[in-house]
C-alpha cells in the first residue's frame, strides 16, 4: 500500500487532519502521521461561532493524535505524498529543518503534495511556492504572493503536483483532488 505522510504538531486543526486520516486508506493509501517527535499531539477546533462578531476563528481543544514518526527519521523515497495540515502548528513548525527537507523533496520529485489552510507556511518557508498558483484561508495569502507565488480565492487549487485548499469546509473537492494525484502518481 503506498504511504502518504501526514503532517502535525501540538494546534493541527482536527477537522484538516482526521479527514485525510480517514478519507486517504478507503482509497488504498497508508497515512504515516510524522510530527517533530513521535508523540502525541494536541488538536485543535478553529471555527467563527454562529452569531459571534469575530473576524477570526475561535479556538478549542480538539481531539489528540499519536504520531507515528519524527521528522528526522522519515525517509522521503518511502512516500508517495505529502499532506500538509493546516491549525496553529505550522506556525512553529516551518522552523523544522527536517520537515523543510521533506517538503523540499516532494516538489523536486514532483510527487503529490497536500496544503489545507496554514499549511502553506510550511511549503512558503521550504521556499516550494515560487511561481506556483494557490489558495489557502485568506489570512495566510501573504505567504504565498511574498515568495514569488501567486494567491487566488478558490475552495481549490491544482497546480501540477500541488494541490491547496482554503480550510476544513473544502475537504471533499480537495481530498478528491489529492488522490487523484496519488493514483496517477503511481
Amino acid at each position: 500500500m503506498p504511504k502518504v505522510l501526514l503532517v502535525i504538531g501540538d494546534a493541527t486543526e482536527v477537522l484538516d487532519t482526521m479527514y485525510p486520516f480517514f478519507r486517504l486508506p478507503e482509497d488504498g493509501f497508508e497515512v504515516v502521521v510524522a510530527g517533530p517527535e513521535k508523540k502525541l499531539y494536541h488538536m485543535v477546533l478553529h471555527e467563527i461561532p454562529p452569531g459571534s462578531t469575530w473576524d477570526i476563528t475561535q479556538e478549542t481543544a480538539g481531539y489528540h493524535l499519536q504520531a507515528d514518526i519524527a521528522f528526522r527519521d522519515v525517509k522521503p523515497d518511502d512516500y508517495a505524498g505529502l499532506f500538509l495540515s493546516g491549525g496553529r502548528a505550522p506556525e512553529y513548525l516551518r522552523y523544522d529543518q527536517d520537515l523543510l527537507k521533506i517538503t523540499r523533496h516532494f516538489f523536486e520529485k514532483n510527487k503529490p503534495v497536500a496544503s489545507v489552510c496554514h499549511g502553506i507556511e510550511i511549503a512558503a518557508a521550504a521556499d516550494c511556492l515560487k511561481g506556483r498558483t494557490a489558495t489557502t484561508v485568506a489570512k495566510c495569502a501573504l505567504d504565498i504572493t511574498q515568495v514569488g507565488g501567486k494567491y487566488v480565492n478558490q475552495q481549490v487549487v491544482v497546480d501540477g503536483n500541488f494541490v491547496t485548499a482554503r480550510v476544513w469546509m473544502d475537504n471533499t473537492p480537495f481530498v478528491k483532488e489529492f488522490i487523484k494525484l496519488l493514483k496517477a502518481a503511481q
